[in-house]
């Protein structure tokens, strides 16, 4: 049995075409979203319906609920914000009461599945070294989590101690805990342009993140097309 684990799609169809194509070509069954399905990019419609068509479980994440919400995004940057104003326009009554109704912390088989942190999922906190993920083993019950919202694909370990691991890559191992950023398929920001998700094997116990070229380039026409800002389009190739 092997799952698919994606997230922070950001409303690129190009890159997530090409992510469940992949998947289907590496033998998964089983899809998973961890949020962020909206926002950046110029297909959140597709997108929406893209997931919400395969019926997999799916997290809340901090763009889905502010394309769903009609609060203010003071909190954003102004990239973010514009990407977010212009999707409110796209969604209708229906797309936005679907993201207000995801959860944002769920259980799938024997794993944990939300958006950014486990200790407060949404107040939309950063896991980006051992430290912050020290908070959100204290509340993690199953032996893997998987997460996103930093768009930078990362394994934290914790058995005696809490630490990264090497490589993207990890076999299980009994009595380790995993919490587990599987990279972003529409916006990753670690320098790797590639579109990324994770297959998580559940018969093998093994997690390997995969990194996949895709149309950047149509991507990036249709940004500049629907009038978003330039720059959204111009860090896709820059993997930030």
């Amino acid at each position: 049995m092997k799952f698919a684990i994606f997230g922070d799609i950001h409303a690129n169809l190009e890159a997530l075409q090409t992510v469940l194509w992949d998947a289907q070509e590496q033998g998964c069954a089983n899809y998973v979203c961890l949020g962020d399905i909206v926002g950046y990019a110029a297909n959140p419609v597709e997108c929406l319906e893209t997931v919400r068509q395969m019926g997999c479980p799916v997290v809340r994440g901090n763009h889905d609920e502010g394309a769903a919400s009609d609060s203010t995004l003071d909190e954003l940057n102004p990239l973010a914000q514009a990407a977010l104003l212009w999707t409110r326009q796209q969604l209708n009554d229906d797309q936005r009461q679907w993201l207000r109704e995801l959860k944002l912390v769920r259980q799938v088989r024997d794993f944990t599945i939300v958006h950014s942190t486990l200790d407060s999922p949404g107040a939309w906190g950063y896991v980006t070294n051992r430290f912050d993920a020290m908070a959100s083993f204290s509340y993690q019950f199953t032996q893997v989590c998987f997460y996103g919202h930093t768009h930078v694909p990362r394994i934290f370990e914790k058995d005696d101690s809490v630490r990264a691991a090497r490589g993207n890559d990890v076999t299980l191992q009994r009595g380790v805990k995993y919490f587990v950023n599987v990279g972003s398929v529409g916006q990753p920001r670690d320098g790797d342009w590639r579109a990324a998700y994770a297959i998580y094997d559940v018969q093998a116990q093994t997690i390997s993140i995969r990194r996949l070229e895709y149309d950047i380039q149509t991507a990036q026409d249709k940004i500049r097309a629907a009038g978003l800002p330039s720059l959204l389009a111009e860090r896709l190739a820059l993997g930030k």
